[in-house]
């Protein structure tokens, strides 16, 4: 059998040296303190420096909060409010906290005195007085403030409206909290990623911990670890006939660990910084990249040569405690580490409300260490049945003979679909139907046997493998059909021959934007027609996405309830500065995200979905827009 010691390390230092450049860009480096022109006395713009939020507590009482940013102040008897006319509804008797009493400070009039002042946040109640029926009423409320810069630098007085909706009175109050476009430093609790940043708050270091294992648990049973499973499954069988329990179970937490590890620096870097290195890793070129490592480790499952490291590398890391390096194969824990690093930033770029309120905790709140701990739990809840199917593993696979070659060889094509996974989000559905249906095909001939006589004495198991070879090998053709019909879904490759899409599915037409000013744009034209407006964020890589598009988007109901609203839809493939600055002005962190726009043209922050809904949620979703 032929060698190429230096393939492995080849591979993979081409890998890394690929992943530099979107690093690099990923980052704004002028956050950093690397640009000369920010200093840190630099003044925060307003908008920054104060923000604030309602909230609808009951039919008859509001909520109102006022987050300060560090080095600021608001004077207390600068914050009014009221309600924008006409209303059927009037603000009642309310009283603001006490404040803290600043001495000889500078008023906004010039004077010098005893003032009092609210630093960090304020939150306080607002009563209400009804004069109409008791029906679900809408109102605008203006929240008025003004405060200064420590450093003696007063802002001019700010004036946010809220448009909120009041329960019927009848009704069991209802929290229905909204916030403004722009991001607050403590996000209010509207959507579910929301309440997630506001509970994570108040946690102590090992009660984050243990809540984020717990939704790591729960993300594992989604989409987003499948993926990894087969990865894990080839590093432990590549090890060959010599793995134990023991060995499987310490290749498996290697795999996990950094996999858990590159999850939560990943989520440092996307909180504090806005950079989301996962988007940066699905540029066509890197999945193109790692699409062939996969292909290469399953060359080396078939037998057609071993990866190895360099032989003084080698050298080195048995010295470590690392036996038996071979990278492809998957013997080493360095080997097994790598590639778990690599499947959290290219294989299972998954977007959920845990990970996205992590992330907005950490960008509003600045607590690296509470935030790394929370995302690091995440990941090793998504990693905890990688350790319990690594550990069986290491038990159940046959330790010599026939067999061993044989589960070597389906894991190697299990590899080559892995391939196919990645180049899914980068190629035509009608090209990687092609690819399917080809490895299916050449899998019942090569691996099933399925040309080859069965022998009369043939034993029970052949026969069985035969009866799947054939189901493999039907299976693969209808791909080849399918696909030369322009069939687009594996798991209806029939689908083009029989009719192209629905009237119904063609009438939900989104109207492609890509800039800040063109959803300006959109939105304003929405608003003059009284239309509400749903943004879907979408990205050719996004898997969940694609069954929002197979399965959500097509459905009839869907299709009518979306038909009187203001559709559009902003691709986030390419993650350049456009996608960025847009992702970032509605703290997006990936795809897929459906937001939802009143008639006026103002988000409804608590209706905001994140990830995969049905067409039932939807329809919901989209009844508690309308006015």
């Amino acid at each position: 059998m032929p060698s190429i010691p230096h393939l492995s390390f080849a591979l993979i230092l081409t890998a890394l040296v690929s992943c530099a450049a979107p690093i690099a860009n990923a980052i704004d480096f002028s956050q950093l303190g690397f640009n000369r022109a920010s200093t840190a006395d630099s003044l925060l713009p307003v908008e920054d420096a104060f923000r604030s939020s309602a909230v609808v507590m009951t039919s008859e009482r509001l909520r109102v909060r006022l987050d300060i940013a560090p080095a600021t102040f608001i004077y207390r008897d600068k914050v009014t409010l009221a309600i924008a006319p006409p209303a059927a509804v009037q603000l009642g008797a309310f009283v603001l906290p006490p404040g803290e009493v600043k001495p000889n400070t500078a008023r906004p009039d010039g004077s010098i005195g005893d003032v009092a002042i609210y630093h960090g946040q304020v939150e306080f109640d607002v009563p209400l007085q009804r004069q109409s029926a008791p029906a679900a009423t809408a109102l605008t409320l203006l929240v008025s403030y003004q405060g200064c810069a420590e450093r003696g630098i007063c802002y001019p007085p700010v004036t946010q409206p809220f448009e909120l909706t009041l329960p019927a009175v009848d009704v069991q109050p209802v929290a229905a909290p909204v916030s403004t476009n722009s991001p607050a430093p403590a996000p209010v609790v509207t959507t579910p990623q929301d309440a997630i940043a506001a509970q994570l708050a108040t946690l102590s270091l090992p009660a984050a911990f243990a809540l984020f294992v717990g939704f790591g648990l729960l993300l594992a049973l989604t989409p987003c670890i499948f993926p990894m499973i087969p990865i894990l499954s080839g590093i432990i069988v590549g090890h060959g006939q010599t793995v134990s329990t023991r060995r499987a179970l310490a290749l498996s937490s290697s795999y996990v660990v950094a996999m858990a590890l590159t999850y939560a620096i990943v989520g440092l870097i996307a909180g504090l910084f806005g950079a989301n290195l996962q988007l940066a890793f699905q540029h066509p070129l890197i999945l193109t990249l790692f699409a062939a490592i996969f292909v290469a480790l399953a060359l080396s499952m078939f037998g057609l040569y071993d990866l190895q490291l360099p032989s003084s590398l080698q050298t080195r890391l048995t010295r470590w405690g690392n036996r038996g390096n071979q990278l492809g194969g998957g013997g080493s824990l360095l080997g097994a580490a790598i590639m778990g690093g690599l499947s959290a930033l290219i294989v299972g770029p998954c977007i959920a409300p845990p990970l996205m309120g992590a992330l907005l905790f950490i960008g509003h709140s600045g607590d690296a260490l509470l935030g790394f701990t929370a995302l690091f739990g995440l990941g090793l809840g998504m990693g905890a049945p990688l350790l319990v199917i690594g550990s069986a593993l290491g038990q159940w696979l046959p330790r010599a003979g026939g067999w061993m070659n044989t589960v070597k060889t389906l894991f190697g094509v299990v590899l080559l679909g892995v391939a196919i996974v990645m180049l899914e989000r980068i190629l035509p559905s009608g090209v990687t139907l092609w690819l399917w249906g080809t490895l299916l095909i050449v899998t019942s001939v090569a691996v099933l046997d399925v040309l080859t006589p069965l022998a009369a004495s043939a034993s029970g198991w052949q026969q069985v493998k035969r009866g799947v070879g054939v189901m493999v090998l039907i299976y693969g053709t209808l791909m080849l059909i399918g696909a030369a019909a322009g069939g687009r879904d594996p798991w209806q490759p029939l689908r083009g021959l029989v009719t192209s899409a629905s009237p119904v599915a063609a009438t939900v037409q989104f109207q492609p934007i890509k800039t800040l000013t063109q959803l300006d744009q959109a939105l304003a034209a929405a608003r003059e027609r009284g239309q509400p407006t749903l943004l879907d964020v979408t990205a050719d890589w996004c898997v969940t996405c694609r069954e929002l598009e197979a399965q959500t988007f097509p459905d009839a109901t869907v299709a009518a309830a979306l038909r009187s609203l203001n559709v559009l839809r902003v691709d986030v493939t390419a993650n350049d500065r456009d996608d960025q600055a847009l992702m970032r002005q509605f703290e997006i962190i990936g795809p897929p995200m459906l937001l939802f726009f009143n008639a006026n043209g103002q988000e409804r922050r608590e209706l905001r979905v994140v990830g995969f809904i049905t067409p039932a949620d939807l329809v919901a979703q989209v009844r508690h827009l309308a006015p």
